[in-house]
């Protein structure tokens, strides 16, 4: 599978990205960066860092250093000043290419019409660009995996969003309802289950291969911000379960639905809208949120110990 990787690094963005670089049947042919977890610059340099750790050259592009229509924020406090843990050590030797990030992928995505796969781990403001840029990127995209939203359970920065949607409801509103015709949410209601505890942490930490001595500093780190609020040694790895349901989708099951995000609740802007209703009326169900538009599969349950077994051998093979 050929992936075009829309990401923040980000500590579980990392572990995507060491993850997918442990697989055999995936090639992420460029990269680019967004705001989120930290600036869109330091996102960059942080994807750059870690695919040359993993031997990894495609090309890195600077995305959006802003959502569209609210202030940038950021999440060093979950990821560290640095965006991985405090342990990015020195600049990488690579440097980023000279267009945007929305630019790349509509440049990509005509040259290769039907071929490439975009995994999106960030807000989607570069996804909603490069849609404006291109109305026809849902036609040229073989595919599309987001890791964002809270369909049916609470967000994970306000009671209603998750932080993906959150840092960008505008553009996650536009990107629902583009229309692509195979794109897959893997949000908080999939993710919040891939919890990895303990003992698969002390698992990892007596790993020794390079890749697997810098997840787990970067593990050390995430865990302890997890373990405040849970009481016990434990991290959740949302980015890297997108990434493995990217290549291996019957780790979940899926319900298909429409979705909308809300953009002007006091309480509730960015949370994702659908009806789940019961409604035998057709036209009644044409009124509501999200109609019109082209379902997306939502990821619902996980083979957990599957996906944890897939990540560790990742980790453990290089």
């Amino acid at each position: 599978m050929r992936i075009i990787l829309d990401t923040d690094p980000g500590v579980d963005d990392a572990l995507a990205i060491m993850y997918l670089a442990a697989q055999e049947d995936a090639e992420i042919v460029a990269v680019g960066s967004v705001h989120g977890n930290v600036s869109a610059p330091l996102a960059a340099r942080n994807a750059l860092r870690v695919m040359e750790l993993c031997g990894l050259t495609a090309p890195v592009a600077v995305g959006a250093a802003r959502p569209l229509a609210q202030p940038l924020q950021t999440a060093e406090f979950v990821h560290g000043v640095d965006g991985l843990g405090g342990h990015a050590g020195p600049e990488p030797s690579g440097t980023v290419v000279s267009e945007s990030a929305a630019e790349q992928l509509v440049r990509l995505a005509r040259a290769h019409p039907g071929e490439l796969t975009l995994l999106a781990l960030g807000p989607l403001t570069n996804i909603a660009l490069a849609v404006l840029l291109e109305p026809d990127l849902p036609k040229l995209l073989r595919s599309v995996v987001v890791m964002g939203g809270a369909v049916t359970v609470p967000g994970n920065i306000t009671p209603y969003a998750d932080a993906n949607f959150f840092h960008d409801p505008e553009a996650a509103d536009l990107v629902l309802g583009a229309g692509f015709p195979d794109m897959t949410l893997v949000g908080l209601d999939a993710t919040e289950q891939a919890r990895a505890g303990g003992e698969w942490l002390t698992a990892v930490g007596a790993l020794d291969s390079p890749r697997a001595v810098f997840a787990n500093r970067l593990l050390d780190h995430y865990a302890g911000f997890y373990s405040q609020m849970f009481g016990t040694h434990t991290c959740t790895l949302h980015d890297p379960l997108a990434a493995a349901l990217l290549l291996e989708p019957k780790l979940a099951t899926y319900r298909e639905m429409p979705l909308a995000i809300e953009l002007s609740g006091t309480h509730t802007r960015g949370q994702v809208v659908s009806d789940q209703r019961l409604i035998a009326s057709d036209a009644y169900i044409a009124t509501t949120a999200g109609a019109g538009r082209v379902p997306v599969k939502v990821a619902e349950t996980v083979d957990v110990p599957r996906f944890l077994e897939h990540m560790f051998e990742a980790l453990k093979a290089h």
